[in-house]
């Protein structure tokens, strides 16, 4: 969660010295979405897939560390930058380093936890997201502000350094094993046999389906700020504030609650971790529906933020745990780099941009309130076809264990 909680950091601390940055690099806000947006994107979800195989063949906790020494090296190339392309170039490298953590990691809590604690360790090691983001402002605000951008980006490069360097010697249990099979294959042969897998067990096709498709909420998050201070019309201090306080205390217990009831509650429906999934964005649903629709004063607005805020991170825990547990040990990092791509290209890149296009073209339009309109769609679709590919998975998980005792097979 430490390590998670760097990167997170690291990841978003361009966020905190956004006017700094940009002002003294003359960056205009067309290269700062583009910095903050594609930059990341690209490199981070294409590194993911590729990083993924490299911990399924090789060490985990050596390719984190390597991931690590590459992501603070290039922190600390960030605070000597001098203009837009040098920037570019070591954000690149940022994400590309930070892609190999959540497949490796995430692989490697499996392997350290038994199946009725990995929901909670998977919620302890995501709670790095909230936390991450939380800290990356308020060293913006501390030590930003009495030592500047630049020195914020050397001091964290260097402790991830320091963190990143023993890992490189650890191996994993995986060294001792005498099963070939735990093992990943060579890039091309991974690549495949996790296509294979992702076509032939619906299972876990339609639980990764379900994560990425949740992620629609994400439009909402990028917006949030234009929303609300164009059609609702609070002040945008007030609202960093506020969702700041929001993102750190209900993101928190979104990534713990999920967790945990994930491994409480999963045992007990036939559909496992599916179930729970399906459950926590039906409860959910109305809350963020409302949320869209009420003025600010309204209590139901600030209720309907934080359980936007706890759902969309409530579900990592218990969705990794169904993805990895339905894999082979020797392709669950991979696995979960290919989500990771999905996600990031799908929802985050191409579900932001769409939802920017269609509001633009709505005000050119004349239509009242237009990002009001398009967010509410985004959330609505995330709702309806995360939950159904969520039940559909459960359905499928509930008839297989139905199946088993019919064949005579203990369940």
């Amino acid at each position: 969660m430490v390590i998670h909680l760097l990167a997170q950091v690291d990841r978003n601390i361009l966020l905190g010295f956004a006017p700094q940055i940009t002002g003294e690099l003359a960056i205009n806000n067309a290269q700062y979405g583009f910095l903050v947006g594609a930059v990341w994107v690209l490199s981070y979800g294409v590194m993911a897939v590729f990083l993924g195989a490299l911990a399924d063949r090789h060490s985990r906790p050596r390719v984190i560390g390597a991931g690590m020494l590459v992501w603070s090296a290039c922190t600390i190339a960030s605070g000597y930058v001098q203009n837009f392309e040098q920037m570019v170039a070591a954000r690149f490298l940022v994400a590309t380093g930070e892609a190999a953590l959540v497949p490796a990691a995430t692989a490697l809590l499996m392997e350290l936890f038994s199946e009725k604690r990995r929901g909670t360790a998977m919620g302890l090691f995501y709670l790095g997201i909230p936390l991450g983001i939380g800290c990356s402002f308020l060293l913006a605000g501390t030590l930003g502000a009495a030592h500047g951008w630049r020195t914020t980006f050397h001091v964290l490069g260097i402790a991830g350094v320091v963190i990143g360097l023993p890992l490189i010697l650890m191996g994993d249990k995986r060294s001792h094993s005498t099963t070939v099979q735990e093992r990943g294959a060579p890039l091309k042969a991974q690549l495949a046999a996790v296509l294979a897998e992702m076509r032939d067990n619906r299972v876990v096709r339609y639980t990764v389906a379900g994560f990425v498709l949740a992620h629609l909420v994400y439009p909402g998050i990028s917006f949030a700020q234009l929303w609300i201070a164009r059609e609702r019309g609070m002040d945008p201090a007030t609202i960093a504030m506020t969702m700041g306080v929001m993102q750190i205390v209900f993101g928190s217990l979104g990534a713990l609650a999920g967790g945990v009831l994930s491994d409480r509650l999963a045992p007990r429906f036939k559909g496992g971790h599916a179930s729970v999934l399906a459950l926590l964005m039906l409860l959910c649903a109305p809350f963020m529906i409302v949320y869209r629709l009420v003025p600010t004063d309204s209590p139901l607005f600030y209720v309907g933020m934080a359980v936007g805020i706890f759902m969309l991170m409530s579900l990592y825990g218990s969705a990794t745990t169904a993805i990895q547990g339905a894999v082979p040990v020797r392709m669950r990092s991979t696995v979960m780099g290919f989500s990771m791509l999905l996600l990031n290209l799908f929802s985050v890149a191409v579900g932001t941009f769409v939802v920017g296009w269609i509001s633009d073209a709505l005000t050119t339009s004349g239509v009242a309130s237009p990002l009001t309109h398009v967010l509410l769609v985004s959330d609505i679709l995330a709702l309806v076809l995360g939950g159904a590919f969520f039940y559909m998975a459960a359905r499928i998980q509930r008839e297989s264990a139905r199946s088993l005792p019919a064949m005579g097979i203990k369940v």
